[in-house]
């Protein structure tokens, strides 16, 4: 593809005759022009294309409280153990961000923690330990907790006592349990953390002089052809912004207009809380791990779009499903109007496009799952056109100003990412592993999503669970390093 006009130049006379596109120095000359190059072509910019389609949001400012989860939380951590049992209640040390969920007359599930059958002298296993909130702590603000199925020092005994349970266990919250005459409770807290989202200002402009224009019949192309490719050329660049841009604001010095804001925009990948360290060769199992930690968490979106670089898809479409027959693959046009590649499993639908945009950013091996729903275009200012003379000068200036940025909504959306080193991997990001070994170069905080059992690394790690390598103390608290099963919440800002 050859250059018909300079970057960044006015089209005069002049300007085009001077660039490489097939017009000699000083006069034109009638070539073979390819159309498709000046085209629109949607498939181009499918992130872009999604913006569109999402909620639209109208700001009153370039800068806005963005708040990624709108589920309420429903699990709490204890941050230190609860001694053993030999109090009624006591007060439940949890993680700072945790202790103003529970409420009380609340009622809490312990996760890995048998329960006492009526007499208080024999365990349930498998049937959990549930808490039951008294009141607040007022000088910690912590919960005050009894246990509503403990053991008991006696069989006769009204309440249980409080068992021993170890830091790092995770509490489900369940509904309030009242007295026979209350109506009254205290009102959920909910305070998502909100993240501060930048609304970019883009523009495009187009300076055509008035002799350039009255030369149109001469010329292999016209101001609605030099317009569309400028037009293409702001697309395409604008997709990239938002995949990959970083957020910033900052000042510059504008002529006879003195100081100025410039804002930049966070691109989607730097917005996944849950990512996918990929490495190896794409299996039915592990596409169908995929399909289950996209589907079944506590954001349940309705479709899954990958958006995925070219390598990636390669490595999906080279699947061999012929031991799974249950499992259909289709090409389909879907909602949007594409044309993807369309796989049915047990959990939900996964519809698979290519986004060139992944390539050209160096992400060919990797891709983005998104539930489709669950995105959000904040704008500022609505995309409008203007044409103005320009001021001293015979031509007019067209162009195209939006601000505006993309944000994700809920906890779904899965960032695979097949190209960076162990090294590069940031908190948060998890593998899948197919062995029955434990991996050997390990560091605290990795997890693993286990496509096979792996008894070397517990004797109940099974298939299907998420574990983590996390560090502990002994009752000399003394370090040791251990193998957990992880339940919470998979994303960055719970590891």
């Amino acid at each position: 593809m050859q250059t018909s006009q300079f970057p960044g130049s006015p089209t005069t006379v002049s300007n085009t005759a001077e660039a490489n596109g097939g017009i000699a120095a000083g006069s034109f000359i009638e070539s073979d022009i390819d159309d498709q190059l000046f085209r629109f072509n949607s498939d181009d910019t499918p992130l872009m294309n999604l913006m569109l389609r999402a909620k639209r949001v109208k700001v009153s400012s370039p800068e806005i409280e963005h708040f990624m989860v709108d589920e309420a939380r429903s699990i709490v951590t204890l941050e230190a153990d609860l001694p053993s049992p030999t109090q009624l209640q006591s007060r439940l040390p949890l993680r700072p961000e945790d202790t103003a969920i529970p409420r009380p007359y609340s009622t809490l599930l312990v996760k890995g923690v048998d329960g006492y059958d009526d007499t208080g002298r024999q365990r349930t296993p498998g049937k959990e330990l549930m808490l039951f909130v008294v009141s607040i702590d007022d000088a910690t603000n912590h919960p005050v907790v009894r246990a509503v199925n403990g053991p008991k020092n006696s069989p006769s005994d009204e309440y249980s006592v409080l068992p021993q349970i170890k830091a790092g266990t995770q509490l489900v919250v369940l509904a309030n349990s009242l007295y026979e005459t209350q109506k009254e409770v205290d009102p959920d807290l909910i305070v998502p953390q909100p993240t501060k989202i930048y609304l970019q200002k883009r523009g495009m402009n187009q300076v055509v002089s008035d002799y350039f224009d009255s030369q149109r019949k001469r010329i292999p192309f016209s101001k609605a052809i030099i317009a569309e490719q400028a037009i293409s050329n702001f697309k395409v660049r604008g997709n990239r912004t938002l995949w990959a841009g970083r957020a910033g604001k900052f000042k510059v010095s504008v002529p006879k207009m003195g100081m100025q804001y410039v804002y930049c925009t966070e691109g989607l990948r730097w917005q996944f809380r849950r990512e996918l360290q990929h490495e190896g060769k794409w299996s039915v199992e592990r596409l169908i791990a995929l399909a289950k930690m996209f589907f079944t968490g506590e954001d349940v979106p309705k479709t899954a779009l990958l958006l995925a670089g070219k390598n990636l898809l390669e490595q999906l479409q080279c699947i061999d499903f012929s031991s799974h027959p249950e499992i259909q693959v289709t090409s389909k046009t879907n909602s949007i109007g594409w044309v993807v590649t369309n796989i049915h499993t047990v959990f939900g639908d996964i519809e698979i496009k290519r986004e060139p945009t992944l390539d050209r950013l160096g992400w060919s091996n990797s891709g983005a799952l998104i539930g489709e729903n669950r995105l959000v275009h904040y704008v500022y200012s609505a995309e409008h056109s203007f044409s103005d003379r320009v001021e001293g000068e015979e031509a007019t200036r067209n162009g195209i100003l939006i601000w505006d940025a993309l944000a994700l909504k809920g906890s779904c959306h899965i960032w695979i990412d097949g190209e960076g080193a162990r090294e590069n991997r940031p908190d948060g990001a998890f593998k899948m592993w197919e062995s029955d070994k434990v991996p050997v170069d390990v560091k605290v905080g990795d997890v693993y999503y286990l496509v096979d059992d792996c008894p070397e690394m517990n004797a109940a790690a099974r298939k299907g669970q998420i574990w983590i390598y996390t560090e502990e103390r002994d009752a000399n608290q003394q370090k040791k390093y251990v193998w957990k099963e992880y339940t919470g919440i998979l994303s960055s800002e719970s590891l």
